[in-house]
């Protein structure tokens, strides 16, 4: 990230730019005293935060992220008042990732602590504690540190508070594991046999990264698939009984105001263009005006998903044919007059938009539904790529046939056919519509709609969409041909096989197709599915020392209590027999919680880069290994090392390909066999 970055400097900084890729630090905090009054004083922490991350607040239910909090090592002279307290803009709303109530801030978080000044001179050491994710991940819970110290009340004496015993012998075991690492790299220690082995806790960064990483392809290929779900988006639009009528209606529009054949092709690049010109506006204004946090929020906010789920309900209800959704036509009948009375690119600009108008009750619901989820990215562009993927594909057609009208006469007219794909459109809208109703339920804990009951409803939902497609079933704008064509056949084929795949998740079978969609597992009463991985050892240590006692390679899986993704892993992945079969019979498998807040003996003060920071508990442990052996402090992180610590193959992050993961196991056996 820092490569178009002072390139005077690239060869200096070459040897740690893996690093700096592995290394995420998106917020950024600074602490600050200030005295509010003779004997009142306050510790305000403001921490900068990047786009698309955001810090959660204080007090947040168990079992979710980390909640800010307020902690003291040593304190004399001073009384806390009140606890931590958040100020600024915080944002409250239900998060899919852990599955409740949460709140955080964007872009800039406040904490306040308010003290009382109580003696003549007064000292203060402590830090706050805050956890920060993304879309994507969490950071382990990270420490900002402070220490401070002044004069007080004049008047009040000077009383020296007992400091607490630290169990030195303890202290003196974590640093041996620990700070020892920081200074002496190439130390030994002794095994839990007392045969002296390797340090595992080396760093070999270098050495991981000499396998290879890949994340600036992962972010190309996440831009190509917004651009591509735009673009499928365009083309189910254009087949729509509001679009396709409109193509030679159009095109005759263009080939009355020209007969210069040359003029009429400029014009309809000039059209084509207008239609992308204003598709992309819609989608950057969108995000512009709401921004892309805000639309990230609308998409896991409940009050927004209700009402997106009843105006699917309702938009199916028209594409069954219950009644028609028009905008009021003295709109577009303005629009379409006023392109009429002028000339040149602002008549051609206002008829792209009158197209605009007039396809809404079509278009609408998937450009919504399009807005919604690319607002999950938290990147401000990506609506705008969707949009111009979406507008490229409605585009593309209009301008083709106005540049060779002669291929009118060789299309298809609307009819019945048209009325199909409109009534598809109406079921596939139904089905996602309890995909928000879900996240609604979640919210509130109605538990209306645990999961069997919403793969239920997909079931019957797929069902009907393939008796209808058959013939089976009829709505008001049918007609009566009993005959099913081959394609209608081979939709229905597929939309009667989806159904049955979805029958076994009834009884709690994964369903990996539908994971996106379907409520959590833990929301399924009835669950027959019983095959999951479990670490051998929770200790780095006592695991590395197994491992080298009984000749098997080690798995290195850093995760934690509150990691969504990590669960995906272990549910999607780890559960194929393939995988599960290397990792228990291969492997000693070493899971490190970089979020257990499980305390250390005694806190043990390290230096980190130039920077003295405190380990306290089990967690930050693990975290402080993660960051100096290998670079990385995101989870999920899996890492195959040897018995001397090495790695085998490059690290593993979320990915649920299970042929990846295989190959990515099985590299690491060939290797430690070499």
């Amino acid at each position: 990230m820092k490569k178009n970055l002072l390139v005077s400097f690239l060869l200096s900084i070459m040897g740690i730019l893996p690093i700096i890729a592995q290394i995420q630090e998106p917020v950024l905090f600074k602490t600050e005293f200030k005295s509010t009054s003779e004997n009142e004083a306050e510790i305000v922490f403001t921490g900068d935060i990047e786009a698309g991350w955001h810090v959660y607040s204080t007090d947040l239910p168990s079992g979710g992220p980390i909640s800010a909090t307020f902690n003291i090592d040593q304190i004399k002279g001073l009384e806390l008042v009140g606890k931590l307290t958040p100020q600024g803009k915080e944002i409250e709303n239900f998060d899919k990732m852990f599955e409740m109530n949460v709140r955080y801030f964007e872009g800039k978080a406040v904490f306040i602590q308010k003290l009382k000044i109580t003696g003549a001179t007064y000292s203060i050491e402590g830090y706050m504690e805050y956890g920060a994710c993304n879309d994507e991940n969490c950071l382990p819970p990270t420490a900002v540190s402070f220490s401070y110290s002044g004069k007080g009340i004049a008047q009040a004496p000077v009383v020296e508070q007992p400091k607490e015993k630290q169990p030195a012998a303890e202290e003196s075991v974590i640093k041996e594991e620990i700070t020892k690492v920081a200074t002496d790299t190439t130390a030994v220690q002794p095994n839990a046999e007392g045969i002296a082995s390797t340090n595992y806790w080396e760093p070999v960064i270098d050495q991981l990264n000499a396998f290879g990483e890949e994340t600036a392809q992962a972010a190309n290929q996440s831009w190509i698939y917004i651009f591509i779900a735009g673009f499928l988006g365009g083309l189910i639009a254009l087949f729509t009984p509001c679009v396709w009528p409109i193509i030679p209606m159009t095109v005759s529009f263009f080939l009355k105001r020209s007969k210069d054949k040359k003029k009429g092709i400029k014009d309809a690049w000039t059209y084509g263009i207008s239609i992308v010109v204003i598709y992309v506006t819609l989608g950057l204004a969108i995000t512009l005006i709401f921004g892309a946090s805000a639309l990230n929020s609308l998409s896991t906010n409940a009050i927004f998903n209700i009402l997106f789920f009843l105006m699917l309900v309702i938009f199916a209800a028209s594409f069954f044919g219950a009644f028609e959704i028009t905008l009021p036509s003295k709109w577009s009948n303005a629009v379409d007059s006023k392109a009429e009375q002028t000339s040149g690119l602002i008549s051609i600009f206002l008829m792209a938009f009158t197209l605009s108008l007039v396809s809404f009750s079509c278009t609408g619901p998937i450009i919504g539904f399009l807005l919604v989820e690319l607002g999950t990215t938290g990147n401000i562009v990506a609506p705008a790529i969707g949009m111009f993927g979406f507008a490229l594909a409605l585009a593309l057609p209009f301008t083709l046939f106005a540049m060779f009208p002669t291929w009118l006469k060789s299309m298809p007219k609307s009819g019945g056919w048209m009325n199909v794909i409109k009534v598809t459109l109406g079921f596939l809208e139904l089905a996602f519509a309890l995909k928000f109703l879900s996240v609604a339920d979640l919210a509130y804990g109605w538990r209306i709609l645990d999961r069997e009951t919403f793969l239920a409803l997909w079931i019957v939902i797929f069902a009907l969409l393939g008796f209808y497609l058959l013939g089976k079933i009829k709505f008001p704008h049918d007609d009566d041909d009993d005959k099913v064509s081959v394609p209608r056949f081979f939709l229905a084929l597929a939309s009667l096989a989806f159904a049955v795949y979805m029958v076994p998740g009834l009884w709690g079978a994964p369903l990996k197709a539908v994971s996106a969609f379907a409520p959590p597992m833990n929301t399924q009463d009835f669950n027959l599915y019983k095959n999951e991985v479990h670490a051998q050892f929770k200790d780095y240590d006592e695991g590395m020392n197994y491992a080298k006692q009984n000749g098997k390679p080690v798995m290195l899986d850093f995760t934690g209590y509150g990691c969504v993704n990590c669960r995906k892993m272990e549910l999607a992945v780890w559960t194929d027999s393939k995988v599960s079969d290397i990792i228990q019979n291969d492997y000693v498998l070493i899971t490190l919680f970089v979020d257990d807040k499980t305390p250390l003996p005694a806190p043990v003060k390290i230096t980190e880069n130039g920077k003295e920071i405190t380990l306290r508990t089990i967690g930050d442990k693990w975290s402080y290994l993660q960051r100096t052996k290998f670079g990385a402090n995101a989870q999920p992180f899996y890492v195959l090392i040897d018995n001397e610590g090495k790695p085998l193959n490059k690290a593993y992050k979320y990915d649920e390909d299970i042929n990846e993961y295989v190959k990515f196991l099985e590299t690491g056996l060939d290797n430690y066999k070499k």
